[in-house]
């Protein structure tokens, strides 16, 4: 546009006096960047119509634009912008990317106003440039290799913008700077690390150590800004900086042995320190409580997870505590407070050549048992659908199964498969293709599926009305009473002091799991369960609510049972629940009907001389 064409476009539009300059930079040649369009192309203005026309790059060629329409939906490039310079040069962001991918940043800063940009200026310009795909991959691996390059000042925060400094500063420099200037004390922890690691290779960095030593721990004493966890890490990193300088680390605080003494549960602190440092901290435990360390490891590896389970059993181990390892991780199966990231270990490691002779005897049907319960228990924990790391492997693992059920009865299986299909851990296509290992190694099992008996009483458990009130009762007498006297007995052994030595707070945590663990299994049980008076019971066949009578044919004599409730068991008086072996077997038989059943180690046939109803038999 010539001068005589913005005058007079000027006096019929007086708003647009303030855009006087942008107005006569759009003449032909001068690229622009339309809001919706994108970058484009003045080719001339059309004096007669007062029209400039624009080539846009989407296909808009020729496209006529009112420049009092327009002025606010453009931006004029200037000649020194990438965008332009790379259509005027096309081979120009390859040249600076192979020479340094960081010089496409170094340029695109150079010419932004205040030499500075946001993450999303720059992405977007990157875009323009490269295409989506392409500048998606370049920046992800640029952005990482720019927090070394000394030209351009990288944000802390992802609000804060790019800059181009003045001069160049090296990185080291850098880290340098911001550890004296920050106050945060997790951040200046975590730099004086990176420091003293860099002072190696950098000897300015090495003769400033004195000053970071000081600085870091006039922080650790005055902050009060850090859990436990990254206070005993920054008095590591500290004690690591006093020892290369050769300071004396005993003359420092707070020491780490009084951090752990001060520390009334460490298996919190076990979790909030760096993975990188498990073995120094059992170590520390074991020199500031040099009477009880191994107790206070094998409390820590009962509760631990993830990579610290490993450790602690490797630390045990190098102590040659092999025996009492062995002895220990048996006993928890048999108490069943075996805990899921113990047993993650046990699976992952029972065929490896350091431990499969440990592990031997533990991979059977109990341990199964324990991860089934194991899995239950997270399950009914989680409020979110978070998978649970246990059940993959179970899944995951071809073998785990086959090994498991090795020694396994086949009614020790079938309890087993219930177990499977009542867990709450697994989705119903989980369930099915983990029951098809069982029924792989015992075929009995395909029958019991293929009738739905396995899956009718997965969704509910027949009760008396008796024995769900005797439920529920225990079950409100644990809510009400007991788990509120036990969270008493362990806020009153905390008041005593030291929990590593302290009887009854160990006593009262471990009442504790026995406690959470039989509420999690009743809230299962009455959820499911269906009050029943069996009056639906008949004679024509033995179901659940059936009095029958077996004669033995080896003897001749008489048995009468009674097929009740899930909870109704009473052997003594001949009463079974119909989820017991034997009224499995007799279920669904007739008079006349014969079965087989193993007493003690040999097999003893019956035959049903009478089917009675429960209901109707006088009660007591």
């Amino acid at each position: 546009m010539n001068k005589e064409a913005i005058d007079l476009l000027i006096h019929q539009h007086p708003a647009l006096k303030t855009s006087r300059d942008k107005l006569e930079s759009m003449k032909p040649g001068a690229y622009v960047i339309h809001r919706a369009w994108g970058m484009g192309q003045i080719k001339e203005y059309d004096a007669k119509k007062n029209r400039l026309i624009i080539d846009f790059e989407d296909g808009k060629g020729g496209h006529p634009m009112d420049p009092a329409f327009c002025v606010d939906k453009v931006d004029v490039l200037s000649n020194k912008n990438i965008l332009v310079r790379q259509k005027q040069s096309p081979g120009l962001i390859e040249e600076l990317a192979k020479s340094n991918p960081c010089d496409v940043i170094v340029e695109i800063l150079s010419h932004m106003p205040d030499q500075s940009a946001s993450m999303a200026e720059i992405e977007r310009l990157l875009n323009r440039l490269l295409g989506e795909t392409e500048a998606k991959k370049y920046w992800a691996s640029t952005k990482k290799l720019l927090v070394k390059e000394p030209r351009v000042q990288v944000p802390a925060k992802k609000t804060d913008p790019y800059v181009l400094r003045e001069e160049p500063v090296k990185a080291e420099d850098e880290i340098l700077e911001d550890f004296f200037q920050t106050k945060a004390p997790k951040k200046k922890i975590a730099l004086a690390s990176k420091l003293l690691e860099m002072s190696v290779k950098h000897e300015d960095i090495k003769e400033t150590l004195p000053d970071i030593l000081k600085s870091l721990a006039t922080s650790l004493i005055e902050s009060k800004a850090l859990n436990r966890g990254e206070r005993l890490f920054g008095i590591w990193v500290r004690n690591d900086l006093a020892r290369f300088i050769h300071e004396d680390v005993d003359s420092l605080q707070p020491t780490s042995a009084s951090l752990l003494k001060e520390t009334l549960d460490l298996n919190e602190l076990a979790v909030a320190i760096p993975g990188t440092h498990h073995t120094r901290y059992l170590n520390l435990i074991e020199r500031t409580f040099p009477e009880t360390w191994t107790d206070i490891h094998f409390d820590l590896l009962k509760n631990s997870s993830g990579k610290f389970t490993g450790e602690v059993i490797s630390y045990l181990l190098e102590k040659d505590f092999h025996d009492r390892l062995k002895e220990t991780l048996e006993r928890w199966l048999i108490e069943h407070t075996l805990k899921g990231p113990v047993i993650m270990w046990i699976i992952k490691n029972r065929n490896t050549r350091r431990f499969s002779k440990m592990l031997s005897g533990m991979i059977a049907p109990k341990l199964l048992n324990a991860i089934l319960y194991a899995i239950d228990y997270e399950a009914l924990q989680n409020a979110s659908t978070r998978r649970i790391p246990l059940a993959e492997l179970l899944g995951d693992d071809p073998e785990l199964i086959t090994e498991l059920l090795a020694e396994a009865t086949p009614d020790t299986a079938q309890d087993l498969a219930m177990a499977l299909l009542l867990n709450q851990g697994f989705d119903e296509l989980s369930k099915k293709s983990l029951l098809a290992r069982f029924i792989k190694l015992f075929p009995r099992l395909q029958s019991l599926v293929s009738e739905g008996s396995i899956n009718q009483r997965a969704k509910s458990l027949m009760v008396t009305k008796e024995s769900y009130i005797a439920r529920k009762a225990e079950y409100d007498n644990l809510v009400n009473v007991l788990i509120p006297e036990n969270k008493q007995a362990i806020a009153t052994a905390r008041e005593h002091g030291d929990l590593r030595e302290n009887a009854e707070y160990k006593m009262a945590r471990q009442d504790q799991e026995i406690l959470m663990s039989r509420k999690s299994q009743l809230e299962i049980d009455l959820a499911r369960s269906v009050q029943t008076d069996f009056a639906d019971a008949t004679v024509d066949a033995v179901s659940a609510g059936s009095v029958v009578e077996l004669r033995t044919h080896s003897t001749g004599a008489v048995l009468t049972y009674t097929i009740l409730g899930a909870w109704d068991s009473n052997p003594e008086k001949l009463i079974l629940s119909y989820q017991t072996p034997l009224a499995d077997q007799l279920i669904t038989k007739k008079v006349g009907d014969s079965v087989s059943i193993d007493v003690d180690g040999h097999l003893e046939q019956y035959t049903i001389q009478s089917i009675k109803r429960w209901v109707d038999m006088p009660k007591a």
